[in-house]
């Protein structure tokens, strides 16, 4: 939508689009960024920063509330069955974590040995998402900057060709479109990617800690209603930034 509302003033403004896309400045622009970023993180930290994009643009299949249903409901099943009866139940759960947190369980892990476990994974989730967000938003501030490296190199085109007016048009275009994908791509990719990365990053941990909580819950014995009555406090403190 962002890119549509910047094409469509130029084209509104009877400006054509081939005057906004030079790849002079998108070499400048978006190489000058990668190159700067691979420079402050490694290049696998950066790829799969860039890998982690997709994904946090696709909302996860389970919510809170889901995830309180089952817990409780395989709590109702153990109580009745005892844990080992939830080994058949765990093999059908998608979701890596909530799969490895459930066998733990049925494995007859202790509540501290559970903990520390499922806490190593959270934090390392947690500190990658937040790696990938610390990326683009190193990318949003070397983007303008290199804009306006663009810019200036695009003035000294210019400036050496003032003899020869057919070559300035090019000097000029490059300058200002250089300018133009440095503020945009900023303020249009790299730091809303990095606004939306930390979102999910928050949103990710608060469900693993509801998974977390609820399978201590359940190994400790525990009530379903107790359960549920715990987990739904999460409910509360994930409400309107989990949706």
């Amino acid at each position: 939508m962002g890119l549509a509302v910047v094409v469509g003033g130029q084209v509104l403004e009877g400006g054509s689009l081939e005057a906004i896309f030079q790849p002079t400045a998108v070499l400048i622009v978006f190489g000058g960024t990668f190159a700067a970023l691979f420079v402050q993180y490694s290049i696998g930290t950066v790829i799969r920063s860039v890998a982690l994009v997709g994904s946090t643009f696709v909302s996860p299949k389970d919510n809170l509330q889901e995830l309180i249903t089952d817990i409780t409901g395989f709590a109702r099943h153990a109580h009745r069955h005892g844990l080992l009866s939830l080994e058949n139940k765990a093999k059908h759960i998608a979701d890596p974590f909530f799969n490895k947190a459930l066998q733990l369980v049925v494995d007859g892990s202790g509540l501290e040995e559970l903990k520390s476990i499922l806490e190593i994974e959270i934090d390392y989730d947690d500190e990658r998402r937040l790696t990938a967000s610390r990326v683009f938003e190193s990318a949003g501030g070397y983007a303008p900057t290199l804009g306006i490296l663009g810019a200036v190199l695009g003035l000294i085109q210019v400036m050496e060709n003032l003899a020869d007016p057919s070559n300035l048009g090019q000097g000029i275009a490059v300058a200002f479109v250089a300018t133009v994908y440095g503020v945009a791509s900023a303020n249009l990719f790299w730091l809303p990617f990095a606004g939306k990365i930390r979102q999910r990053a928050r949103d990710e941990a608060i469900r693993k800690e509801l998974i977390l909580e609820g399978m201590l819950s359940l190994a400790s014995g525990e009530s379903p209603r107790l359960i549920q009555e715990r987990l739904n406090g999460f409910l509360v403190k994930a409400d309107g930034k989990t949706k």
